[in-house]
């Protein structure tokens, strides 16, 4: 815990500096010989901006910036959501989270409420989990930006496609194991060509903690071995992340007891045997070091 308050005032602290200190003139204004910060961005405009997993820890600069400069945060459920601590006390925050298995609202009206904002002259900042290039229904709501002339930006962020994996210990390729991996989602597992997938050596399954059972029945009926490692990574990049290292036949047992895997990404491939291969060779030298003594 106070590594990572300190991590937070740390990043609070960069994000003031680097923005205090623009050079533009038609966003600063002189103050003591030093730039002081005028919010520089425009009325009626939103800006879809990407946090990563959820953590403050992973956001990009530019993210950080938005949000604490922000007349309204439109956000959806962003894991730890404590990004929300660098918005401005009296920035007005509207949620809008989808949850598997839960009552959500329709992407049409939250498409509405973007546009009404904007043309309400508000500085919109729309934050998204992971990167607005994945899954996120970006395209939705640009559609409906676009056709109503109201101003946007898509701002990138770190995908929790691949932060996931790496936040618990393992690559996505490898250079004997995995040239190439893809994505899917499994929103609707039952209606995915899951065989297309056969000759992928990763694949990384994004919203399928509900369909768990019917990923691994699909894939070992389209010729992907019951020994196959599997990991699954709960809530990546927060003080909960859990991740569990199985195999396609036996995940589903492992997780049983764990209650609700959402939001989880789904690791396949032998790539997800690396951690325990590599703690194997770990416990090998800890024994060959001991028998030297």
């Amino acid at each position: 815990m106070p590594n990572r308050h300190l991590g937070h005032l740390w990043f609070s602290a960069v994000v003031t500096k680097r923005w205090a200190v623009r050079s533009d003139p038609a966003h600063t204004v002189a103050a003591n010989g030093q730039g002081r910060h005028v919010c520089p961005l425009p009325a009626g405009k939103c800006w879809l901006v990407g946090v990563g997993p959820g953590s403050v820890e992973h956001l990009t600069v530019k993210a950080a910036r938005l949000i604490s400069e922000a007349e309204v945060l439109v956000y959806d459920d962003l894991g730890a959501q404590e990004v929300l601590s660098l918005a401005p006390a009296d920035a007005e925050r509207v949620y809008v989270g989808k949850r598997g298995g839960q009552t959500s609202i329709k992407q049409a009206k939250i498409d509405k409420m973007l546009v009404d904002l904007c043309q309400q002259g508000r500085r919109v900042v729309r934050l998204k989990g992971g990167c607005p290039s994945t899954f996120s229904r970006v395209s939705s709501e640009i559609t409906v930006l676009a056709a109503a002339g109201c101003g946007f930006e898509i701002v990138p962020g770190l995908s929790t496609a691949t932060a996931a994996p790496v936040l618990a210990g393992l690559p996505l390729t490898d250079v004997n194991l995995a040239a190439a991996y893809a994505v899917v989602s499994a929103h609707n597992a039952a209606n995915i060509n899951w065989a297309a997938f056969r000759h992928i050596p990763t694949l990384v399954v994004l919203m399928g903690g509900r369909s768990l059972p019917v990923i691994t029945k699909q894939l070992q009926a389209t010729d992907w071995q019951p020994t196959t490692p599997v990991a699954v990574v709960r809530q990546a990049g927060t003080e909960s992340q859990t991740a569990w290292f199985s195999t396609l036949q036996d995940i589903v047992k492992d997780t049983e007891a764990a209650g609700p895997l959402s939001p989880c990404v789904i690791v396949i491939g032998q790539v997800a045997g690396l951690p325990a291969a590599w703690q194997g060779l770990r416990l090998q030298q800890q024994r060959q070091q001991q028998q030297q003594q």
